[in-house]
């Protein structure tokens, strides 16, 4: 028997619609250049860091911009994405307004862009802390930031939700005893046999109301 008394939420591919951004980032760049982007760019940059992706890019199509150039401008169409674009995902906010339980985030994104998100599509009302990946020095490889959210919340990981759309980040969670929510996304469908067995509950989405009448059932219990 569970019982649910707040939670810890994910943002991309989480509350936000987000996780496309990354993969459309070099195709954006290119096209605010009038340049016309190979196919599978977003293959090929995949597994780059910025910089190496910004280099990528100078080189191929013979860019007269530097690699710091680049990467500058690839982080403004991030800045822009986030600041005037990036929607929830269907439900969410519904779904934030039914938890009757404490919530907080924790993120590995930039946490005053995640706070103008947040702000825009109105739900920064229902959590009252955000905590990053950078200013913890960590990774969700590590259950750091989940145990610093519990600490905040005062609340014990056997009786907190984590809700997550990276595998990885499920089972550090489920490893340090949270109760796991897996969130399905685009960007994990490759992984969703493998997410739902390594996950407590699972919503595939946040508009069925089969998909999270358990976990509201659970809560405050």
């Amino acid at each position: 028997m569970y019982q649910i008394k707040a939670a810890i939420f994910d943002a991309d591919g989480t509350l936000l619609n987000s996780m496309h951004i990354w993969e459309e980032l070099g195709e954006r760049y290119l096209k605010s250049l009038n340049i016309e982007p190979e196919k599978n760019l977003s293959q090929k940059l995949y597994f780059m860091t910025l910089e190496q992706s910004s280099e990528y890019l100078r080189e191929r199509y013979e860019l007269k911009n530097s690699p710091s150039e680049i990467k500058n401008a690839i982080l403004k169409i991030i800045e822009n994405f986030y600041v005037y674009e990036v929607e929830l995902k269907p439900g969410v906010k519904k779904f934030l307004e039914n938890l009757p339980i404490p919530k907080v985030i924790a993120t590995s994104g930039d946490k005053n862009l995640l706070k103008t998100a947040l702000k825009r599509n109105e739900i920064d009302k229902y959590f009252d802390e955000i905590f990053t990946c950078s200013d913890l020095n960590t990774t969700k490889h590590e259950a750091k930031i989940f145990m610093r959210c519990s600490e905040f919340l005062k609340i014990a990981p056997k009786n907190t939700a984590v809700f997550e759309d990276a595998l990885f980040s499920i089972r550090t969670a489920g490893k340090a005893g949270f109760i796991t929510v897996g969130i399905e996304d685009s960007s994990n469908i490759f992984q969703r046999e493998e997410l739902i067995r390594a996950s407590d509950f699972y919503i595939s989405d946040f508009d069925r109301k089969d998909n999270h009448e358990n976990i509201i059932n659970y809560c405050g219990q």
